[in-house]
Parts: C-alpha cells; structure tokens; sequence
C-alpha cells in the first residue's frame, strides 16, 4: 500500500476525481427521492443510518424536510457533476489545482456538515463522514507524480 501510495500518478488521480464524483453525486437523486412521499423510503432510510441506531424515527412526513431534502439533493448532485467535468475538461491543464481544488471542497463540507451533524444531536453523522471523506479524497491527498 506504501508503494501504492508514493507512485501515486496524474493518471491515476485524474481517474478517481470520477470515483469522488460519483461518491459525492450518489447522495443526490436519493435525496431528491426524498422530496415525494412514495419515494422517501431510501432518503429516509440513509437519514435513519446517517443518525444512528437504526430506530425509524427519521421520517419526510414535513414538508420543511421534503424541501431541505431537494436542496441537499441538488447541491451534491451537482457538486458530483462539477468534480466529474473538472477532471474531464480541466484537470487534464492544471492537475495540481484541480486535486487541491477538490479537497478543499470535501474538507469544508466535513467540517460543516460533521459540526452540524453534532450540534444537532446527530453526533454518530460525524463519525460516518470521516469514512465518506477518506473515500471521497482517496489517493488525492498526496500530490501526484508527473
């Protein structure tokens, strides 16, 4: 893993800017589907995971959390699709950038979201991000070999 590790390639980041965005653009149509009550099931259940123990009482019943729930949906929706066309269009020119770029983005959301999460009761949602950002951020976090 070491020798993984210190060989990292542009090559090799420039594909898994694409795993990072669709870490990251996943989380947005189920989102979405939680804006609608006969399709809430899988917002609520990652909700429910998201807040832990499993114990049903996330639900989509209001309307206030259907709406935040299209919001959030959008935001990381096309935060994935923002990460897949900067590494199809410009990583390609500024590399170094483009990898700094992106953590930076996924530090501020685990910062946010994790203070958030715990300020709001929801502490175990802290812990989960930390696994979200070392799957997101990858390889990423160590600068790649030309």
């Amino acid at each position: 893993m070491q020798k993984i590790i210190r060989s990292m390639t542009q090559k090799f980041h420039h594909f898994y800017l694409k795993v990072t965005a669709i870490v990251i653009g996943s989380f947005g149509p189920v989102f979405f589907l939680g804006t609608m009550l006969q399709t809430s099931e899988p917002a609520r259940w990652s909700l429910d995971l998201l807040s832990l123990p499993l114990d049903g009482l996330q639900t989509f019943h209001d309307p206030t959390t259907r709406f935040l729930s299209a919001l959030t949906g959008g935001f990381l929706f096309g935060w994935g699709i923002c990460i897949w066309f900067l590494q199809k269009w410009v990583y390609p020119k500024a590399p170094d950038e483009i990898r700094r770029s992106v953590l930076a983005g996924l530090l501020s959301w685990f910062f946010l979201d994790s203070a958030g999460s715990v300020t709001s009761g929801n502490s175990s949602n802290a812990f989960i991000n930390i696994i979200v950002l070392l799957i997101a951020a990858g390889p990423l976090w160590k600068k790649a070999k030309n």
